[in-house]
């Protein structure tokens, strides 16, 4: 019996669109962790993706709790990963801006906070 070539169409798009969907650089983890409240300032925020990035289109802001901007220039890429130094010494609420360009042209963009203890 042969497969109704509607069948075989969908199926194709099944398999493409489960390729599409892991094709995005997803934010996996960071330092210091999302929603977290850390004792001391950071030195450096860190982001890791699931994808590699494109330095040149990926960027990071961290605000600090005054609604200063505290990252200190363009973020260092290594991959999947994104660092930006800090010149953070407040206690408060810190807000990480993000938009990344994975490898593959597809961005991706979030927001979080972690906090600092007085």
């Amino acid at each position: 019996m042969r497969i109704p070539s509607i069948l075989k169409s969908l199926a194709l798009l099944l398999v493409m669109g489960s390729v599409g969907a892991h094709a995005h650089a997803f934010l996996d983890h960071a330092d210091p962790r999302v929603g977290s409240t850390v004792n001391a300032a950071p030195h450096e925020v860190s982001l890791s993706f699931t994808q590699n990035l494109e330095p040149a289109f990926s960027t990071m802001e961290v605000i600090g709790p005054s609604g200063q901007r505290v990252d200190e220039g363009k973020p260092r890429i290594d991959g999947k990963v994104m660092h930006v130094p800090l010149r953070a010494d407040q206690p408060g609420t810190y807000r990480v801006k993000w938009r990344v360009l994975s490898v593959d042209t597809h961005t991706t963009e979030g927001a979080f906070s972690f906090k600092v203890r007085e």
